[in-house]
């Protein structure tokens, strides 16, 4: 596996955290599905629960039956009824009304979608869980959290870490193109998620550990360095990337937070997908909507280091904004799912003043470092425009159907989905957050 995650767990870190992963088990071959009755004895399975949707049972399910019935291992099998189920609340109800109980281990065949309800079934019931990967498409194969829409909002919730990933470079080879960019897009993102963990770690104070940093920084220079590998789908380009993705998950594991896979460029496309569920309309795949974040984000920060931070402007601009306004438009842009969002900041205090004031502190106090991290971290964005053109990636919201009057809304709204610091946080901050958007749209 790419990078030596393993080295750090249940070793003293000089973050002071545990590192700990349950990923077990990690396969990543040509033929791999040939090894699975094995993987699933070694599992403790006796009887399988399998969950596809009508595409992966095409790819792989049909497969990964046999292989199971000829070695005697027992099974069920769900198959939803749609080519792309929606990791949401219907779904989750419909695996665990057709669950087996008599079963004993979980196995998802997919990607997105079914990694992240097998996991949310596997924690229901409280049995292991193996996922055969179809396509190199996102990075939370191995990490303990599922990426769900509950009540119209993009949410991240606690489930489990699958025990053992499995992925036939084959079958991974022969993914759809977009799904290949997509995973690509996801792992271009984590140069933002970097730079916004550390920035966060000076401001606020959030843990940090430069350890599991620097695994998703190598991950990341894998994956560019080997960019016409992956393009022109090489076993090799593709086993580094779905091994990147694969430590992305692992990585926010052993942290025990998202920040060192995701910031403001996935926000970006959470926030475009709960407007296209509020309103009907299509979004793009999720890797696919970061990368172009990423080059959102890139051009943003290009912006915010040029400031010299003012502390009267910070505070008069905290001093007139008014959260009921805000609010409202927040409704407006967003819909019914805006609720959440308002509802989660009465407990987070975002916009509390005095918390305002402690953070402006340690950002004049620190701007100078502030500025080093976002030129050390964030690659220049001809360049990150240049890696994607590269592998025929979107790198304008235009191209995948995001007008910029949404662009420029879609980046006021980011400092509102979790309570994470990004760049949208910092440019309120500094009292520069509709300047930042006007410039910048």
């Amino acid at each position: 596996m790419n990078g030596k995650w393993h080295d750090l767990v249940d070793q003293d870190c000089s973050c002071g955290k545990e590192h700990r992963s349950d990923v077990e088990e990690i396969v990543i071959e040509p033929g791999a599905l040939k090894r699975l009755p094995d993987l699933v004895k070694k599992c403790g399975g006796s009887k399988v629960f399998v969950i596809c949707d009508q595409t992966t049972l095409r790819v792989a399910g049909d497969q990964v039956l046999s292989y199971l019935k000829d070695a005697g291992i027992d099974y069920r099998c769900h198959v939803f009824g749609s080519k792309k189920p929606k990791a949401d609340s219907r779904a989750i109800g419909e695996v665990v009304l057709n669950y087996d109980p008599s079963c004993d281990l979980i196995l998802g065949v997919g990607t997105g979608t079914i990694c992240d309800l097998g996991k949310v079934l596997a924690n229901l019931v409280g049995a292991k869980y193996i996922m055969v990967a179809t396509a190199p498409s996102m990075d939370g194969f191995a990490s303990g959290t599922s990426s769900m829409v509950l009540h119209g909002t993009k949410t991240t919730i606690d489930s489990c870490t699958p025990t053992a990933i499995l992925a036939d470079i084959e079958i991974l080879c022969r993914a759809p193109q977009e799904l290949i960019q997509a995973g690509f897009g996801d792992i271009i993102a984590k140069y933002v998620s970097i730079c916004e963990w550390r920035i966060s770690h000076v401001i606020t104070g959030e843990y940090y550990c430069e350890q599991v940093a620097s695994l998703i920084r190598h991950a990341v220079l894998e994956c560019v360095e080997n960019s016409a590998g992956i393009r022109n789908r090489d076993p090799k380009g593709i086993e580094v990337l779905f091994e990147s993705l694969v430590l992305s998950g692992i990585a926010m594991s052993l942290a025990g937070l998202s920040r060192p896979a995701s910031g403001i460029e996935h926000y970006f496309s959470h926030i475009w997908d709960m407007r296209a569920i509020e309103f009907k309309t299509e979004a793009d795949l999720h890797g696919i909507q970061c990368g172009v974040g990423t080059v959102l984000a890139i051009g943003i920060y290009d912006l915010i280091k040029q400031e010299t931070p003012d502390r009267q402007r910070a505070l008069g601009s905290v001093e007139t904004f008014n959260v009921t306004d805000w609010n409202e438009h927040l409704r407006q842009f967003l819909g019914s799912s805006a609720e959440g969002l308002i509802k989660k900041e009465l407990k987070e205090g975002k916009y509390d003043k005095d918390k305002h004031g402690l953070r402006l502190e340690r950002i004049l106090q620190n701007w100078s470092q502030i500025q080093d991290i976002i030129n050390t971290e964030l690659p220049e964005k001809g360049e990150v425009l240049q890696i994607l053109d590269g592998l025929q990636l979107p790198r304008d919201p235009r191209e995948i159907g995001i007008p910029p009057d949404v662009v420029k809304d879609t980046f006021l709204a980011t400092k509102d989905i979790r309570d994470k610091y990004v760049a949208s946080r910092l440019a309120w901050d500094l009292g520069i957050l509709e300047d930042i958007a006007q410039k910048f749209y």
